[in-house]
């Protein structure tokens, strides 16, 4: 007994990634939000979950199952850096709602990595902009992808037109209340499109529907994921998204 002991306390310490497999590293500035999701990703998934800032993260994120980025202000060269190199070497990058901002526009290399741009000019003209506090509709643009149809249940259908000028198809989806929206993002590269998102402008009442609000792009030997939603915590409580995140955070090729 003591001998299996000891080999299992070496097995343990000889392999610790083994045991990080399954788990999630969350980076964060913004930690209640980050700490119910934590929660239902264990309650969901049986993953282990870490929630850090961004000057703890270690040297190396490859032993992690999925780094979920929750970024609200700077992105510091360090972290920016190590996420790409997690990704491109074959991690799950999961990057949620302002992880992708007008602040990201300050580095070097993350727009460029992600094949976007948020456009500096009039909203009029095209131009990025968001909208707080409003609400807006995310619908289903891959009935084929096991992240937006595995285990989710959509609790309606909405009019949506993809892309702009096509005929509207009543789509499955879901609303988010008193929340922020994005308008604009200018994806270029390949990458598969998850969800799109329905706002409607209340002092103007322009209607965006773009095929912005949840995408996966393969990079490298891994994966990036992007979804909108998530300036509240509420936004995260909503059952469908709920189990998008869940389907994200166990994704593999």
């Amino acid at each position: 007994m003591r001998r299996l002991l000891s080999l299992l306390l070496f097995i343990y310490v000889a392999c610790p990634s083994q045991s990080r497999a399954q788990e999630v590293l969350i980076v964060a500035d913004e930690f209640h939000a980050m700490q119910v999701l934590a929660a239902q990703i264990e309650a969901d998934t049986r993953l282990k979950t870490t929630i850090m800032g961004q000057t703890e993260i270690p040297a190396s994120l490859a032993s992690y199952r999925a780094v979920m980025v929750y970024l609200h202000g700077e992105l510091q060269a360090g972290a920016e850096h190590k996420f790409i190199q997690y990704a491109n070497e074959g991690g799950n990058l999961v990057l949620l709602h302002h992880s992708i901002s007008s602040r990201k526009r300050e580095n070097k290399d993350w727009f460029n990595f992600l094949h976007i741009e948020l456009p500096n000019r009039p909203l009029a003209e095209g131009g990025y902009a968001y909208f707080d506090p409003v609400g807006f509709e995310v619908v289903n643009l891959a009935p084929g992808n096991a992240i937006t149809t595995r285990g989710v249940k959509f609790d309606h259908t909405i009019p949506y037109a993809s892309p702009e000028g096509a005929v509207e198809k009543k789509l499955p989806g879901t609303s988010f209340q008193e929340t922020e929206v994005y308008v604009n993002h200018v994806l270029s590269g390949p990458r598969i499109v998850l969800l799109g998102v329905k706002y409607t402008d209340p002092k103007t009442g322009k209607v965006f529907m773009q095929d912005t609000a949840g995408w996966l792009l393969p990079t490298g030997k891994g994966d990036v994921f992007y979804f909108m939603m998530g300036h509240r915590t509420e936004d995260f409580e909503d059952a469908a998204y709920r189990r998008i995140l869940d389907n994200a955070v166990e994704y593999r090729r």
